[in-house]
């Protein structure tokens, strides 16, 4: 790479990144000012670290969840603060104490990996650097909090510009993978790869993340709804990924069923009809057509004629003498179709008569 490439690249990264940086800057600095400037307390480190701390690990979390790490990264310093002051600092005994409650409280509090590191680093400078602080309440204890507090404004007025954006890219996520899982199922089945489809399965198995994912998302976006002004757009979208969320959910559990059938269908040596196979493969571009719909809106009634094709498709591969996980496949292929239609606008009703007229009943 030239000078002229990393610097385009440089600059990419800033571009990405200035909001942070511009965070950062703005929560330190108004932490010190708060602690030293108006509570005037003396050496207030532990307010510009503390809002650093909060902000790298509450940024675009749900605020119950950013002020669960405030409380953590507070109450952390002030047993850091206690241990100290009852065992003496700096002795290998107040280490070890500090260092292990620091972290269960951090587990606890269902703290990621870089977030305990941070605050047992943190905890030790307290116990073992800084001697304890007097009074009633340690200063320090309240100069985290007060770093804390800041940090969580400023992420919550600061953040992204578009709190629909994080539950948007968590919903297309999850069409693409089911896409990616019916379209592997696809392939395996074309290819009698009872390995394939059962990776397949595995991968449909694992989907129930980013079920979880698409709705703490969708649940942190509606917190975040009322900062963002003449939000009626987003508030109609976001409705639609709420209900979808649901759907997804069953579409999910179907996925599982379908792809079990297909493992069976395999295993068993039994013929694979080639329009149950263009059912899936139908059925996964229906899948992508829904993700892109979320960007070009226009995509979605494409989506839906893909889905009701792969009904059509399904239907067309009951001759006599199907067996069991054939008929599953069918079912699955249904109940999938009609939890797309669902998951992107079409009233309950209207989803299972387009669905089952295009089965033929």
């Amino acid at each position: 790479m030239d000078v002229g490439d990393a610097a385009r690249t440089s600059a990419r990264r800033l571009r990405r990144g200035w909001r942070f940086v511009l965070e950062s800057t703005l929560a330190a600095t108004f932490a010190w000012i708060i602690s030293a400037n108006l509570l005037h307390h003396p050496q207030p480190f532990f307010a510009p670290a503390a809002a650093l701390l909060v902000l790298g690990a509450a940024r675009g979390q749900r605020r119950w969840r950013a002020a669960e790490v405030v409380l953590g990264v507070a109450g952390g310093v002030l047993v850091a603060d206690l241990v100290a002051a009852l065992l003496g600092p700096g002795t290998t005994l107040t280490v070890c104490v500090v260092i292990a409650l620091t972290s269960i409280v951090a587990v606890m509090l269902g703290a990621s990996t870089v977030l305990l590191v941070q605050a047992m680093v943190s905890a030790v400078y307290v116990a073992v650097v800084s001697p304890p602080t007097s009074g009633l309440v340690p200063l320090r204890f309240i100069d985290a909090l007060v770093g804390g507090l800041v940090a969580l404004v400023v992420t919550q007025l600061l953040g992204p510009r578009d709190p629909v954006g994080p539950a948007v890219h968590a919903v297309t996520a999850l069409f693409d993978e089911a896409a990616a899982i019916v379209r592997d199922t696809a392939q395996a089945l074309r290819a009698h790869d009872e390995e394939a489809a059962i990776d397949a399965l595995t991968r449909a198995r694992n989907a129930d993340a980013l079920v979880d994912r698409l709705r703490e998302s969708a649940v942190g976006a509606r917190e975040s709804l009322w900062l963002v002004y003449r939000s009626t757009e987003r508030t109609r979208q976001l409705a639609e990924i709420e209900t979808a969320s649901t759907q997804c959910d069953y579409l999910v559990r179907n996925l599982r069923v379908l792809d079990r059938a297909a493992v069976v269908l395999i295993r068993d040596g039994s013929p694979v009809p080639s329009s149950m196979v263009q059912a899936l493969e139908s059925l996964a571009a229906s899948l992508s057509l829904a993700s892109a719909g979320y960007v070009d809106e226009t995509l979605v009634a494409d989506a839906h004629a893909a889905a009701v094709d792969a009904v059509t498709l399904a239907s067309a591969s009951i001759p006599d003498g199907l067996v069991l996980p054939q008929v599953t496949m069918v079912g699955q292929v249904r109940a999938s179709a009609i939890d797309l239609l669902r998951a992107t606008g079409v009233p309950d009703r209207d989803s299972i008569d387009r669905i089952d007229a295009a089965l033929g009943g």
